[in-house]
């Protein structure tokens, strides 16, 4: 079927966050008496959304958390974000490029999304057509928020593809019934993305010939 929407996971593929909240987490973790490599997290979290790690803490203390419990990290994030977020290197010349209709589908909450975006001067290019795992049932690696964001743009699923970072990403496009590009520029390895309607590949500027070829 004719290509009618790419849609764009968010950190790690359009902005480069996962190095750092990856590495905010190691220590965050660690304070809580349940330390992880960053490999570890990458394989365990990457790519779905703050109610899984929150889950994973709670049954590791044994207990359940507040509400608010990660309020008293927040500031974490947002300095570092400050300090040293950026687009995804190529990735403005990719969306230059890119003919087809474009939208965004994140793990992320809907504000620290807008946020990042807004950050890394990206927020524009998007706007009105960001969706976040915040407003369906089941997040990544179901394929729930794929497919909202395709009904939310009126295309079919089919005609869509998926720009992905991560495993559970990639999982829940081709769930979706998308073919996904799984770009390896971020933290997880090529051999986790690879696998079954998923093209590898790993500089962004290379994204509008691989979507013209497909």
């Amino acid at each position: 079927m004719t290509l009618e929407l790419v849609i764009f996971d968010c950190d790690g593929v359009l902005i480069d966050s996962e190095r750092i909240a990856v590495r905010i987490e190691v220590g965050i973790l660690a304070g809580l008496g349940m330390p992880l490599s960053e490999a570890e997290i990458v394989e365990r979290f990457v790519g779905r959304s703050p109610a899984v790690m929150r889950s994973a803490v709670e049954a590791h203390l044994g207990r359940p958390l507040p509400a608010d419990w990660d309020s008293q990290f927040h500031h974490l994030y947002e300095e570092a974000y400050a300090a040293e977020l950026q687009p995804v290197d190529g990735i403005e010349q990719a969306l230059d490029a890119i003919a087809e209709p474009t939208c965004v589908a994140s793990s992320s909450e809907p504000a620290s999304l807008r946020h990042k975006l807004e950050l890394t001067g990206l927020y524009d290019r998007f706007a009105g057509r960001i969706f976040s795992a915040a407003e369906v049932r089941n997040g990544k690696p179901a394929p729930d928020l794929f497919l909202l964001a395709a009904e939310r743009m009126g295309v079919a699923p089919e005609a869509c593809v998926v720009v992905e970072d991560s495993r559970f990403g990639v999982e829940a496009a081709r769930a979706a019934g998308m073919d996904v590009f799984g770009y390896a520029g971020s933290v997880t390895p090529a051999a986790a993305l690879a696998g079954e309607r998923t093209t590898v590949f790993d500089d962004m500027r290379r994204l509008p010939a691989l979507l013209a070829d497909r």
